[in-house]
């Protein structure tokens, strides 16, 4: 196992070598740099803490922290779990070339925020009749059972849609630009551009 943070800068596409098009996620990945390391003796877990991205205006401790790696703040700190403690050190650069072409990976960012959305939009119900006649258009439909007197847990009501944590896994890595630090990965990830995402070797591959 191993991982990167990055931030999503768009999509474009490239030309496969037979000349089919791939759609293809540009992420900006790295340079990391390894500001803890957590081992199974005094965490309870193994794992590396990440850091990306320089942050403006940090505060004292954050500033202790990044201090003790010999860096600067960092404004986006996530944690790689399943990785041995042993074979990084604190201060340690990571950049996007621990990727290679034509390995899996598992991306993870924060999906585009909606605002308030109605079922139709939030969980693709069907809407009734727009005639005059009809008494019901774009509503959430039935509430349940009347015997049980309540509306049952789970049920798709209107509400908040979207900026959720959202993983997308068994994306092939299409091309690997180590003096830019680019990745190209094949299809979309979650997220606005400009956005943070978590890199990992994929789970299921």
């Amino acid at each position: 196992m191993k991982g990167i943070l990055g931030r999503k800068l768009g999509m474009t596409q490239v030309f496969a070598a037979d000349g089919s098009v791939v759609p293809v996620t540009v992420i900006e990945a790295g340079p990391c740099v390894v500001l803890q390391k957590k081992d199974r003796e005094t965490d309870g877990y193994e794992a590396i803490q990440l850091g990306f991205a320089d942050k403006k205006n940090p505060i004292k401790p954050e500033v202790g922290h990044a201090k003790k790696a010999g860096t600067a703040p960092k404004r986006y700190i996530k944690e790689i779990r399943g990785v041995n403690p042993a074979e990084y050190e604190v201060g340690q650069e990571i950049k996007a070339d621990i990727f290679a072409e034509g390995e899996f990976v598992d991306v993870t960012g924060i999906s585009k925020g909606k605002g308030f959305a109605g079922v139709i939009k939030r969980w693709g119900q069907q809407r009734g009749p727009m005639a005059h006649g009809s008494k019901y258009h774009r509503g959430p439909g039935s509430m349940g059972s009347i015997q049980a007197n309540r509306v049952p847990k789970g049920k798709h009501l209107a509400g908040r849609m979207g900026s959720e944590t959202v993983t997308i896994q068994n994306l092939e890595v299409i091309r690997v630009d180590a003096e830019r630090n680019v990745i190209l990965v094949k299809g979309s990830i979650p997220g606005a551009k400009n956005s943070f995402v978590k890199i990992r070797s994929s789970v299921k591959k």
